[in-house]
């Protein structure tokens, strides 16, 4: 009996002594896991934002050896400089407008395809998300040629009637206008797919039951559909700032390259512009900040709503 005692507590401590010893390489597995993604975030985005952080204290035009410190007057130029200004300007443009074409029309479309139509959902999800497909030079590029003032086809149609289209890359405002139509033609149908996912998952029974009680289907969308389907609605209109002010980079690039005057730039282009063309890279990384910085909070506001909701849902 001793002996089977002390064969049988061998076997244990034996059993037991590699799963201790495991315990720490358990826990590092993980990490191990994980640093190779890291090690990226680290070298391309953390790294990066830091140093463009760093270079925002500076005066350097990106050749010289030496940097000047000229601390906070980057930040002061950003918001003081009538160029600055008028880019900050037409950023705000852009956002209304974006919002516009990108957000609320296709939340009214979205909403009268999924309550006021019901049938055929799948021909107009296709229909509206073909020109997702497409490259924004390609679009870039249809847009100037079928608006072109002298040889375009709305040109030759309209010189029939007496009437003629206007020198819109002479304007700024038209420019910006055509350039949001642009990158509308391209997110439209995304944004469509995605509203429309989310009015689906609205519950089937409140619908009904709101619909057995005579309630009018216009106070069912305001007061039930609408209140439901906000985290939604708030992840695309963060969805379409931040990439609409990315995707109308190309057609600017692609068209007007910020003209005429920087009518038509935003906060972006003009980071790009005085980083790689006039090498204010000073100047450049406090814009790149400022930026940054808005994208944060945009960040903030989507986890705020969005997430938080999610969370609580659970």
């Amino acid at each position: 009996m001793l002996n089977n005692n002390s064969q049988i507590e061998k076997a244990v401590n034996s059993r037991s002594g590699p799963r201790v010893s495991r315990k720490p390489r358990g826990r590092l597995l993980p990490f191990l896991y994980l640093l190779p993604s890291a090690l990226l975030l680290l070298v391309f985005m953390i790294v990066p934002i830091g140093y463009t952080f760093y270079l925002s204290f500076f005066n350097w035009n990106l050749i010289a050896p030496t940097k000047q410190f000229v601390g906070l007057a980057n930040y002061v130029n950003v918001f003081t400089d009538p160029t600055n200004q008028k880019v900050i300007l037409n950023t705000l443009v852009y956002i209304v407008l974006l919002v516009i074409l990108n957000f609320i029309i296709p939340y009214f479309i979205s909403l009268i395809v999924n309550f006021f139509i019901g049938k055929m959902k799948g021909p107009y999800k296709i229909l509206f998300f073909i020109p997702s497909l497409f490259s924004l030079v390609v679009g870039a590029m249809l847009f100037s040629w079928i608006l072109n003032p002298v040889s375009g086809p709305l040109a030759l149609f309209l010189r029939d009637f007496g009437m003629k289209v206007p020198q819109w890359t002479n304007s700024g405002a038209m420019a910006i206008v055509v350039i949001c139509l642009i990158t509308n033609w391209k997110v439209f149908g995304y944004n469509f797919i995605l509203l429309l996912t989310g009015l689906g998952a609205v519950p089937r029974n409140i619908l009904d039951a709101a619909t057995l009680d005579g309630i009018p289907k216009w106070r069912v969308i305001w007061n039930i559909v609408l209140p439901l389907n906000k985290g939604v609605a708030i992840y695309v209109f963060i969805l379409t700032i931040v990439q609409g002010l990315q995707y109308v980079f190309t057609p600017i690039n692609v068209i007007t390259q910020g003209g005429p005057y920087y009518g038509s730039s935003n906060l972006l282009y003009h980071t790009y512009l005085n980083a790689f063309v006039l090498y204010k890279t000073g100047n450049a990384s406090a814009l790149a900040t400022v930026t940054f910085v808005i994208f944060l909070i945009l960040l903030f506001i989507e986890i705020k709503f969005v997430e938080g909701r999610k969370q609580d849902a659970d």
